[in-house]
C-alpha cells in the first residue's frame, strides 16, 4: 500500500489498493477488530483421546449445522447461486485428508483438540495460500473461517459480527470470512476495505454480489484508521481517501450520477451482439470459477462461457468422474445453445493439497503443473476427460488444455482423450464424438510454435496472463517489478499477431481469455489484430461490448498495424486511449 500524504497530518490521505467491487461510497469508519485465536493447549493422555474425538465430531457437527443455517440465510437475501460459495466450507468439513491428520495428530502429539484443530487448519490454509493460482489461494480464507469456527464451538466462545450494526459505515477489517458478511445488513454496509484479499477473495465475491464498493490488499490499513474515521472508498479505483475534502466529495458525486447514466444505457446492450459498426462479428463469452458464476455471465449479457477453470473441484478431494459431469452437465446446460470451453485442471504450486501429492518445487510456477501434472497422472487426467465427455451430449462443450509448451503435449493429451472416447464407448455412454479442442497460449514457445500445434487442435485461446509474465520475465505479483509488467509491450503485441495468423491460416478460430480482453481500452487493438472471441470476467461484458458496437473494424485495424510498428507499450496505450476516445468517450469516464 501506498500512501500519499498531502500536507499536515489533519488534511486528506490517499491510500492505495486493489479496487475489486466498482462504485463508491463515503461515511465513518467501523473497525472490525481481528479475533483472539489464543488457543490454551495442554497435554492430554491416552485414555483421553476417545474424549477428544468425540468433542471434535460434535463440533464438526454443530459447525455443519451453523454453515447451512448461513448458507440459507445467503439463498434467502441473495440468492441460490450466492450461496454456493459455502459449498467449499461444506467440502473442508468431510474432506478426509483434513479429518484424518487431525484424528492422527491427537493420537501421536496427545495433546487437547483444540490445539490440534488450530494447528492442522492453519497448515492446510497455508498451502492454499502459497499456490499461484489465485482463486486457489484465496480459498484459504474459507478454511480459516472453518477452523476459527470449529474453534468457537470447542471453546464455546462467541464470534464477531456485522449484523447489529446501528448505523451506515465503511466496513475496515484485516480480512472478512464468509460467515462474517453472510449476515451483514447491507443497508448500514456501504462499503468493504480491507488489509488482505485480491479480485477472487471472499470479500470480493461477496462485495459485488450485494453491490457494495470493496477496496482490498492495503496491508495495513486497518490499524492506519481509527473507528469513526471519515472515509472515501473508490472499489473502481483502489482508493482509499481519509478526511476527503469537501471538492473531492463533490466530484464523486458527480461521477457517481454520470456512472448511473451510463450504466443504464449499458444495460440496454445486454441482447445485442460483439459486432463493430461495419458489420465485423465476435464471440463475446464469460469466464467463470465456479458453477454459479454462470448467473453473472447470463445477467450481463455474454454469450457462453469461454474459459470455465475446473481447479476449484480438486480444493479438497479428487472429485469422482460422476461429481465433475454433474456440474460440467449443468453448466453446459444453463448457457446452451453457445458453448462452454472448459480447461483441464491447472493445478501446480508448492505444498498443494496432499491427497495430490504435490512434490516440493524451487520454482513451482514454472515446474510441475497443469498439463505437465495431468500427463505425468493419466488416471487422474482421464477421469476428467470422461466426466468432460459426458457433458458434451448437448454438443455445445469444448476443451482447452492449459500452459501447453510443446506439440508432444497436445499430441499426449490428444492420446489420452482418444482413450477415453473409446473407454465410454464401450461402456455404452453417449458423447459428442466431434467435441473441439484447444490449447491456451500463454507460454511464448507455444505462441512460436503455433504452426506446429495447430494441426492438432481446433482452436488457440490466448492466456494473456500468464503470457506477458513468461515473456518479459515479469512475475505479476511482485510488487518490485510490478512497473515491468506491460501487456501493450510491443513483443506481446506481435506474438498475439503471429498467433493470431498461424490459426487463421490453418482454418482455426483464435480467442483470449486473460485480462487483456477484459480491459475495453484495449478491445478495437485486439480486434484490429484479427481476435475471433473475447472471454472476459462477467462484469465486463457491457464495457468490452459496448466498445466493439462504437468502433469500425477498419479503425481497429489501422491501430493494430501502428501497434505492431510502435516500439514502445505506452505509446500503444495512447493510441489505445484516442481511439475510445472518439468512439466510446463513455467508457473512458467510466475507468477515468
Amino acid at each position: 500500500m501506498t500512501a500519499k500524504p498531502h500536507a499536515p497530518a489533519a488534511d486528506e490521505l490517499e491510500l492505495k489498493g486493489v479496487g475489486v467491487s466498482p462504485g463508491a461510497a463515503t461515511g465513518p469508519v467501523f473497525l472490525l477488530a481481528s479475533e483472539d485465536e489464543t488457543v490454551v493447549e495442554r497435554e492430554i493422555g491416552a485414555a483421553d483421546v476417545p474424549r477428544e474425538l468425540q468433542r471434535f465430531t460434535e463440533a464438526l457437527s454443530a459447525t455443519r449445522e451453523q454453515i447451512r443455517e448461513v448458507q440459507l440465510r445467503v439463498k434467502e437475501t441473495l440468492g441460490a447461486e450466492s450461496a454456493k460459495i459455502f459449498e467449499a466450507h461444506l467440502l473442508v468439513l468431510e474432506d478426509r485428508g483434513f479429518l484424518d491428520e487431525v484424528t492422527r495428530a491427537i493420537a501421536t502429539t496427545r495433546r487437547n483438540i483444540e490445539a490440534v484443530v488450530r494447528d492442522v487448519a492453519a497448515r492446510y490454509a497455508q498451502s492454499l495460500a502459497e499456490l499461484n493460482d489465485d482463486y486457489l489461494r484465496e480459498r484459504a480464507v474459507d478454511v480459516r473461517d472453518i477452523g476459527r469456527r470449529l474453534l468457537r464451538n470447542l471453546t464455546g466462545h462467541s464470534g464477531r459480527t456485522l449484523a447489529n450494526l446501528e448505523s451506515p459505515c465503511i466496513v475496515v477489517a484485516h480480512d472478512l470470512a464468509p460467515s462474517e458478511t453472510a449476515g451483514l445488513n447491507k443497508h448500514k454496509v456501504l462499503a468493504f476495505v480491507t488489509d488482505l484479499g485480491s479480485p477472487t477473495s471472499h470479500t470480493a465475491i461477496m462485495a459485488r454480489a450485494l453491490g457494495i464498493p470493496a477496496v482490498v490488499g492495503m496491508h495495513d490499513v486497518s490499524l492506519r484508521l481509527a473507528a469513526g474515521d471519515p472515509v472515501l472508498a473508490d472499489g473502481s479505483q483502489g482508493l482509499l481517501y481519509l478526511r476527503p475534502t469537501q471538492q473531492r466529495l463533490a466530484r464523486y458525486a458527480r461521477r457517481d450520477q454520470a456512472r448511473r447514466t451510463i450504466q443504464s444505457r449499458l444495460a440496454v446492450l445486454h441482447d445485442q451482439p460483439a459486432m463493430t459498426r461495419d458489420g465485423y462479428g465476435l464471440i463475446l463469452s464469460g469466464n467463470i470459477g465456479l458453477p454459479g458464476d454462470v448467473d453473472a455471465v447470463l445477467a450481463n449479457g455474454a454469450t457462453g462461457v469461454g474459459l470455465f477453470r475446473t481447479e476449484y473441484l480438486y480444493l479438497n478431494k479428487l472429485p469422482d468422474e460422476d461429481e465433475q459431469t454433474a456440474v460440467y452437465a449443468e453448466v453446459a446446460r444453463r448457457v446452451a445453445p453457445a458453448a462452454v470451453i472448459i480447461r483441464t485442471m491447472d493445478i501446480g504450486g508448492d505444498k498443494f493439497l496432499s491427497h495430490l501429492k504435490m512434490p516440493q518445487q524451487v520454482n513451482p510456477f514454472m515446474g510441475w503443473r497443469a498439463i505437465r501434472f495431468c500427463l505425468a497422472q493419466p488416471d487422474i487426467f482421464k477421469t476428467q476427460l470422461r466426466a468432460i465427455l459426458r457433458a458434451s451430449v448437448r454438443g455445445n462443450v469444448k476443451i482447452m488444455y492449459p500452459m501447453v509448451s510443446h506439440v508432444r503435449e497436445v499430441v499426449a493429451a490428444n492420446q489420452l482423450l482418444a482413450e477415453a472416447q473409446a473407454e465410454l464407448a464401450q461402456r455404452g455412454v453417449p458423447f459428442d464424438p466431434d467435441i473441439e479442442v484447444g490449447v491456451m497460449i500463454e507460454v511464448p514457445s507455444a505462441a512460436l510454435t503455433a504452426d506446429l500445434i495447430a494441426p492438432h487442435v481446433k482452436f488457440f485461446s490466448l492466456g494473456t496472463n500468464d503470457l506477458v509474465q513468461y515473456t518479459l520475465a515479469v512475475d505479476r505479483v511482485n510488487e518490485l517489478v510490478a512497473g515491468l509488467y506491460e501487456p501493450t509491450n510491443p513483443a506481446i503485441i506481435r506474438l498475439i499477431q503471429h498467433t493470431v495468423a498461424v490459426g487463421h491460416e490453418h482454418g482455426l478460430w483464435v480467442g483470449v481469455c486473460g485480462e487483456m480482453g477484459g480491459n475495453p481500452l484495449l478491445a478495437p487493438l485486439l480486434i484490429g489484430l484479427g481476435l475471433d472471441e473475447f472471454s472476459v470476467n462477467p462484469p465486463a461484458v457491457p464495457l468490452v461490448k459496448d466498445v466493439i458496437r462504437s468502433v469500425r473494424f477498419a479503425q481497429a485495424e489501422e491501430l493494430a498495424q501502428a501497434a505492431l510498428r510502435s516500439g514502445s507499450a505506452g505509446e500503444i496505450v495512447e493510441a489505445c486511449r484516442r481511439l475510445c476516445g472518439q468512439t466510446a468517450p463513455e467508457i473512458l469516464e467510466i475507468l477515468d
